[in-house]
Order: structure tokens, then sequence, then C-alpha cells
């Protein structure tokens, strides 16, 4: 179903993350505009006019990296266009999802569509007819450094423009020959500057950002959810998430998570039960859940805020201002996405890390009424203490993963692209280590939601008791050990889904609650 509101005009339209996964999801339709065909198809001729004149500029007229010093003769500039897609496609390793494949198409139908590019119209159209068809080109996921933007997998990703590579079409994965032959396409000739200004840019890097934005912006959500029934099944003190307490160290993440908490827990019944309680204190893991998620919360508004920049950017290279100002610059080097890319691997590994440590907490036995290791007929069972060990082995693997690849640099192209940036690699960690988190939240939502019972016959407040009562549509109480895998995919499904947040949100609107928290507006969307 496409959404309601005006298609998006490429080239001219503010691209956020959720606008690319809307257009990549073919819930929004995008075209171009008659300005920006106008525009395309100026800086186009003005491409032209440079190669007549033969006065040399860097990839139009001139090899490329360290052949930028060699002539190119005027006839020659539409067969260099077409070798530097094939030199260029020497990626390796498992492909890409066809999703992040195409997000890339969009990135790139978006940034070359601004008309700096030299790029025509005829090419941008084709472009468009895969992302409109989900005739999806096929990319590896190896062999981008980041700089001269994502050589390798950009030039994948063009290659069925000429003729070449595989594409996904139908449900298979088809030799773009093929795909031609049941459309009746054609090969395009690309015409001068072209292959090079489809190649140079960061959209791979890109690409990834806008899942990373997305996906962690749901496992930031779900943290703090499954937190509160965690707070709620072993009594925890509220006092930590009061606005008094977080007005005095005004961080955006840590007060938006702190109110988000305060409103999941408000009517509970837990909570009145024990306001007298003796305990002092609590664990970090509970008390500090402001502070550990709203610090991941602010790394993620960062790297949103700088994404919106680079979705919105022309960063192949060279750029045409005009036809007397062609300007060979770095527009295409991934470092401002490759290191926010390491800042949100980081905070995703904290959430999961912190996330193990409530999980443990929980099997200790020392909340009244929670029998040591969550199952009261222990011995012949051992209950959820090897839950542990699964979310333990997960979270260690993104301490591994948490390396900045940006922090490393291998000089190319014979000293001329002598620092790199490593992004390509920081996108595909920082999914990878979201990934991981997804399954360790989804074993502390089955462990939570086991204390939680024990708090029967009392009652949290509405949000928490639905979202406790979903679980148990798809995830029943334990009282004797059980293949507990089954469990840990059924709560996968429910994360990755998103049914929970979907679930809270549905429930507030009913009811006519809203968050007791600050920067909605920032946190909310992406």
């Amino acid at each position: 179903m496409k959404d309601s509101h005006t298609n998006f005009l490429y080239g001219e339209g503010h691209l956020t993350a959720k606008i690319a996964i809307s257009i990549a999801r073919g819930k929004l339709q995008a075209t171009f505009s008659e300005e920006t065909r106008r525009r395309v198809h100026e800086s186009s001729e003005i491409v032209n006019r440079i190669v007549e004149r033969e006065h040399p500029v860097y990839g139009i007229n001139t090899g490329f990296g360290p052949l930028c010093t060699t002539s190119v003769s005027k006839e020659e500039t539409r067969i260099l266009q077409r070798n530097i897609l094939q030199s260029h496609s020497v990626g390796v390793g498992e492909p890409i999802s066809a999703e992040l494949a195409k997000l890339m198409l969009i990135l790139k139908a978006h940034a070359l569509a601004k008309g700096f590019s030299g790029i025509r119209m005829e090419t941008l159209e084709r472009i468009k007819w895969h992302i409109d068809n989900d005739a999806i080109p096929v990319v590896p996921s190896q062999g981008s450094v980041g700089a001269s933007g994502d050589l390798a997998p950009l030039s994948h990703l063009f290659l069925p423009l000429i003729g070449l590579g595989k594409v996904n079409y139908l449900g298979n994965t088809i030799s773009t020959e093929i795909l031609f032959q049941k459309t009746g396409l054609q090969p395009i000739e690309l015409g001068p500057k072209e292959g090079l200004a489809l190649i140079n840019g960061t959209q791979f890097i890109a690409a990834h950002g806008v899942l990373v934005v997305k996906k962690l912006q749901y496992a930031l959500k779900h943290a703090d959810i499954i937190g509160a029934m965690m707070l709620e099944g072993l009594q925890g003190s509220m006092k930590p998430f009061l606005e008094d307490l977080h007005q005095l160290r005004p961080f955006k993440g840590n007060q938006h998570v702190a109110g988000r908490i305060r409103t999941l827990l408000q009517g509970s019944e837990i909570l009145e039960d024990h306001i007298d309680c003796e305990r002092v204190q609590d664990p970090y893991s509970l008390r500090c859940m402001p502070q550990v998620h709203g610090a991941s919360r602010n790394a993620w508004l960062h790297l949103k805020e700088l994404l919106e920049i680079e979705l919105n950017s022309v960063t192949d290279n060279p750029v045409i201002i005009n036809e007397e100002l062609t300007i060979s610059g770095g527009n295409f080097h991934g470092q401002p996405l490759a290191m926010a890319l390491d800042y949100a691997a980081l905070a995703a590994s904290e959430i999961g890390n912190i996330s193990d440590r409530r999980i443990y907490l929980a099997l200790e036995g020392n909340s009244p009424g929670v029998p040591k290791l969550l199952m009261e007929d222990t011995g012949i069972n051992s209950g959820y203490m090897i839950l542990q060990y699964t979310s333990a082995a997960l979270a260690s693997e993104n301490k591994g993963l948490c390396f900045p690849s940006s922090a490393d640099s291998i000089p190319t192209s014979l000293g001329q692209e002598d620092h790199v940036s490593m992004g390509s690699i920081s996108g595909r960690k920082a999914l990878q280590i979201i990934e991981n988190v997804e399954k360790i939240l989804a074993i502390e939502l089955l462990t939570a939601a086991q204390a939680f019972e024990y708090r029967k016959p009392l009652k949290s407040g509405l949000l928490l008791d639905e979202v406790h009562q979903f679980i148990r549509t798809r995830v029943t109480f334990a009282k004797n050990d059980r293949v507990f895998a089954d469990d840990i995919e059924k709560g996968i499904e429910m994360i990755q889904k998103g049914e929970i947040i979907l679930l809270v949100e549905h429930v507030m609107k009913d009811n006519e609650l809203r968050w007791d928290a600050p920067h909605i507006e920032e946190f909310e969307t992406y």
C-alpha cells in the first residue's frame, strides 16, 4: 500500500532514512521533476563541452587515480567509462541483501539527480527502472575501503546498466543478459564521466547507515520496555528515573529514557507494594538504565543527524559546478559516516552488554519471591541458566567487533589514495552487532517475562501488563526445562518485527496516553 502523501522527488526532496526505506519497500513512489531534468541535462552538456574543447579535466578526459595525468582522446572517453565499471568490479564475499542494494540505488539516484555529476537523464531513468521494477543488482559485501567512494560495490551495482553482472528479479538471481531477454531492455552506452559518477560516492556506507539507524532505534525502544519489565520482575526502585534527578544532568538521551520508563511503570501495583522496602539501591544494570541506554540514544541521534546530511549530499568526483569550475575534491571520502558508524556500533554493543547483566541478575534469586534460575523446581531442572550463556557469548562477540574500522587506513591506488576510511566495514559490523543485540534482547524478554510472572496477583501498569500478556500468547510460562532455543526464536521474531513496540503504541493511542519524556520528536523519528 502506497503512502498517501506526495511522491518523493529525487534531487529535490529532503531524504531521510525513513523515506529511503519507504521507497525501497514500495510504500512511497519517487520520481524526477522537470526542474531536475533540466538541471541534470545542463550538467551533462557541460561535460560534453569539456570533452569537445579537450582541456584536461580529471575523470572526463584523463585516466583515474594514479593515471590522472594520462590524457584520453575524445573518441576514447566512452570506452573509458565502460572500462572503469568492469575493472573496478572486484568485490568478493557474500552478496549484501537485496534491500541494501536497492537502498544503494535509491541513494545514488537522489545524489546524481542534484545535477552536479554530469550524468544523463537516460542513465538516471534506467536506475529508476531498476528501483521501480525490483530488478536489484547483486553486490558483493567486501572490497570497499571507503574512499574514492565505495568503488567496488558501486561498480557491481551498475554493471547491469551496461549488460553485465547479475540481478535479483522476481525471486530469482539471474544474469543481466537473461533480464534483458525477459524485459526487452538494451545496454546503455555510458557517456563521458558517467562511469566515474556512478562508482564514486558513499552509497554502500550510507545504505548500511540507513538500516543501522532504523534497527538501532528499534533495539533502543525494546531495551527500555524490556528493562522496565525486568525492573518490575525484580522489584527495582522507581527513584532513579525521577525527573528531578535527570534535570541535574540533562543529557537528552538520559532524560528521554527516564521519561519512557516512568510512563511504562505508571499505575504499577508492584511498585506500590515495595515502596517502603529496606533495600537502599539496585545494581547498576537496573538503576543506571537512563545513563547507559541514554548514552546509546545520544550516539544514535548523532548518527541520524550526520546520515541525513550525507543522504542529501553530492559525494562523487569530480563535481561539475559550472562550465568554468570543475572540482576534483574529496566528497567521496567516507570518514564522516565511518566514525559515526563505529560509535553507533559501540552504542549498540553496550545495550547488549547491560541487557546481559540484567539477565544474569534475574537468575541470582536475590529478589524476594523470584526463585534462583527463575524456576522453582531446580536440581532436575536447570531453569533459565543456560540462556545467559548464549547472551554472554553474543555480548562477548560484540565486544570483539567493536574495534573501530575507521581507526585503520591502508593506502591504495599507488599512493594517490593514501588515506581511506574503511567505512564500509564500519557499516557491516554495526549491522552485525545490532543483530546480535536483537538476540540478547530476545533472551532478556523471556527472562523478564518469567520474573514478572512471580509478581502475580499484583499488576504492573497498563502498558507492561499488555506487553506481558502478548508475550504469553507466543511463549508460555516455564515450570520445567524445555528446548529453550524455540522460545528464543519466538523472542527474536517479536523483536525483529517490532511487535511489542507497535503494541505499546497502540495501547497508548487507545487509552490517550502520552510519553512523559522530553525530546520525543528527535528520538522518535528517523
